[in-house]
């Protein structure tokens, strides 16, 4: 096998030490050499020059956890750098130990069998820290107002049955009164706004419900938390603010695609970046990101066409973006859902409509153009001669003669 790099390091990492070998050649000769250094600062500046001494021109580490990035913002700039898959450098079984692991992955350093995980420059991975914090914090509140809502049931105070948001205006001033001790239904219904469609007879038999002082701690507690997460959330939307200020231009485009709001956009930012050239083709960016069957065939059969496991916190985002594309009226997304639907159900449909976003948002941040719009009867004009020979024969299975010509 033909070796691609002469000289190149494996390096096992760990929380409190890092396995290096180095792959010398020397000729015919090939050398291995192992040394274990510690993971702080000062020991990985030690590892950076015994890695320099011994010539190697390219590294290979597997990202587990967050333990690799220290490793790599020391190494990074000085030696070619390559972030493997775990799943994808496993060592032989029984072979298994710390200084057998960092040689396996010099070997397949040196003849080119390792496949390099995409890591974005530094501004990006910022802000995609940034955008996943933002993430796990709305996740949080989501799970206080459930609590808040349990909290409320086994009060059997009904809120949640005419109020479609619980922690809207009204459901806020009304939890506040209960919290502050108020037990009078038709008090509590005067803090609900007139614009609310449900009866006032019926607003007034929803709060109509055993509020203990027990249930006022649970919801202060609950609520107290929401407000501080929310208060939270706008910290780290305004840092992200100013970390998008360089990709505006990039965002505004993103957000011509129906669907793509400004927060979908800055995930959609932070998780790919801005280079596409990364991705030799819109193909390749959607298998990164697990929108597409994995490949699982054997003896010419496919086996399963269960989707990949990708980048979980885009996939996530782009099936959002994707529900609120197809309810827009007149849109190229929301006919590709219906058009699937009906053959494929509604699951591979709404996936689908999440890798087209994705392959429009590739030509856009590669081409700096703005979205095109297809148009929501794209393939009725795609396939019109189909349509209609279609049409011809359910009139004509309804006991219907038709004769079809093209109108002047």
């Amino acid at each position: 096998m033909r070796v691609m790099h002469s000289n190149c390091a494996g390096l096992d990492v760990h929380s409190q030490s890092v396995v290096a070998c180095a792959r010398t050649t020397e000729g015919n000769r090939v050398a291995h050499e192992v040394k274990s250094f510690g993971t702080t600062s000062r020991e990985l500046f030690e590892l950076l020059h015994w890695l320099e001494e011994h010539g190697c021109t390219h590294a290979v580490m597997e990202s587990t956890g967050v333990y690799w990035k220290p490793v790599w913002h020391v190494l990074e700039g000085s030696i070619e750098l390559v972030l493997a898959q775990a799943s994808e450098v496993k060592n032989l079984p029984g072979r298994k130990s710390d200084v057998s692991d960092a040689q396996w992955l010099s070997d397949l350093m040196a003849h080119g069998l390792v496949r390099a995980s995409f890591v974005p420059p530094e501004p990006i991975q910022e802000l995609r820290a940034l955008t996943r914090t933002r993430k796990q914090l709305v996740r949080e509140v989501g799970q206080h107002a459930q609590r808040v809502q349990k909290v409320l049931e086994d009060a059997n105070v009904k809120l949640a049955s005419v109020l479609s948001n619980v922690l809207g205006v009204s459901g806020r001033q009304v939890l506040r009164a209960l919290i502050e001790g108020e037990s009078d239904p038709k008090v509590l219904a005067a803090f609900v706004s007139s614009r609310v469609k449900a009866p006032r007879d019926r607003i007034v038999d929803a709060l109509q419900g055993r509020v203990t002082p027990h249930h006022r701690f649970l919801l202060r507690l609950h609520l107290e938390q929401i407000e501080h997460l929310e208060t939270v959330i706008a910290a780290v939307e305004g840092e992200a603010a100013t970390a998008l200020r360089p990709f505006r231009d990039s965002l505004e485009r993103l957000t011509t695609i129906p669907g793509v709001s400004d927060v979908v956009a800055r995930v959609i930012v932070a998780e790919i970046g801005l280079e596409m050239s990364r991705f030799p083709t819109a193909a390749h960016l959607i298998s990164w990101a697990g929108l597409c069957p994995e490949m699982d065939e054997t003896a010419g059969k496919r086996r399963s066409t269960r989707l990949r496991r990708g980048a979980p916190w885009l996939k996530s985002t782009l099936v959002q973006a994707a529900w609120g594309a197809v309810r827009t009226k007149d849109c190229y997304l929301r006919a590709q859902f219906f058009r699937l639907k009906a053959r494929r159900g509604p699951g591979k449909a709404i996936v689908a409509v999440a890798a087209s976003i994705l392959k429009a948002a590739y030509f856009i941040l590669r081409d700096g153009v703005p979205y095109r719009e297809l148009g929501g009867d794209y393939f009725q004009r795609l396939d019109k001669p189909r349509i209609a020979k279609h049409l011809v024969r359910r009139l004509n299975e309804l006991g219907f003669e038709v004769t079809i010509q093209p109108a002047a």
